[in-house]
């Protein structure tokens, strides 16, 4: 019988080159998506599937996300002392949303190579990791749906989403065939980074999400750094699947590139509108632009 799934690696030790000059001295897992920091929406859908222990991969400059989970006495003490009872509720309530341990990366050396950093904390068990920058609005959190996948089929996930047409360049590009009991999952045989159209072996691109087998570990440890001397998880993913199964899964849900600043500012507008306190009045404010 597999371990469960109970914990969840989120690297964040990118420098956020897209979002300067905002991410000088902010961290873009930092900013803010209406009023909450990306990564809190990541941290909140892990913890919505069961898991226990957030392991969060830093850099350099990152202690604002540190201090952001901690508990902060001086406001704590403030908002209590001002009566804003609402307002003190939500600060506690980011300080106990779970088990967050941080571990450093010293150099932005590729996702693989932040993966591998939390190596140690994850230990002998399957585990699932997070990109940040991926926002998925899900009725079933995205990282649950899998931990069910992973459940029943024994092998890693990964997280993919139908793109048509030559926007399939942009991303990582499963190769391998529908599974006949469940059309969203895929039985995965590789993998083409960044394919050119008419090369992609299929239409389903491998976004931020990942439930993994702890052998990925060791073939991460073996793989050789590629450019910029960077280790990649598709080159571990790849390896695992010579001693695995890796399995794909179409995910249900919408997902936003928060890492990029027009997904940043879709994922704005829509989880805006959603919003019982913001909504009406921001739904009528659209309307009103002269577009």
């Amino acid at each position: 019988m597999s371990k469960r799934v109970r914990k969840a690696v989120f690297p964040a030790g990118g420098l956020g080159t897209r979002f300067l000059p905002a991410t000088k001295v902010i961290p873009k897992e930092m900013l803010a998506l209406v009023d909450k920091p990306i990564i809190q929406y990541g941290v909140e859908e892990a913890i919505a599937s069961g898991i226990e222990h957030i392991i969060i991969v830093t850099g350099r400059g990152k202690g604002a996300m540190e201090d952001h989970f901690d508990i902060s006495y001086e406001l704590d003490a403030t908002l209590e002392k001002k009566g804003k009872k609402e307002l003190l509720e939500l600060s506690r309530n980011i300080s106990s949303l779970a088990r967050i341990s941080y571990v450093r990366q010293k150099e932005p050396l590729g996702l693989g190579h932040a993966v591998l950093c939390a190596k140690d904390l994850v230990g002998d068990e399957p585990f699932a990791v997070l990109l940040p920058d991926d926002v998925i609005d899900a009725q079933v959190p995205c990282i649950k749906q899998m931990i069910d996948v992973f459940n029943e089929k024994g092998g890693s996930v990964l997280a993919t989403m139908t793109i048509e047409g030559a926007a399939i360049s942009a991303y990582g590009v499963l190769a391998g065939s529908q599974d006949s009991a469940n059309p969203r999952i895929y039985n995965c045989t590789g993998m083409v980074e960044k394919p050119k159209l008419e090369d992609a072996p299929s239409k389903q691109a491998i976004i931020g999400r990942y439930v993994l087998t702890p052998a990925v570990f060791e073939l991460l440890e073996r793989t050789t750094p590629g450019a910029g001397g960077e280790i990649q998880l598709t080159d571990g993913i790849l390896a695992l699947l010579k001693h695995e199964k890796v399995f794909g899964y179409t995910f249900e849900g919408k997902r936003f590139d928060a890492g990029d600043k027009f997904g940043m500012l879709q994922a704005t507008v829509e989880f805006a509108l959603k919003r019982n306190d913001l909504g009406p009045k921001f739904r009528d404010y659209l309307k009103g632009l002269a577009l």
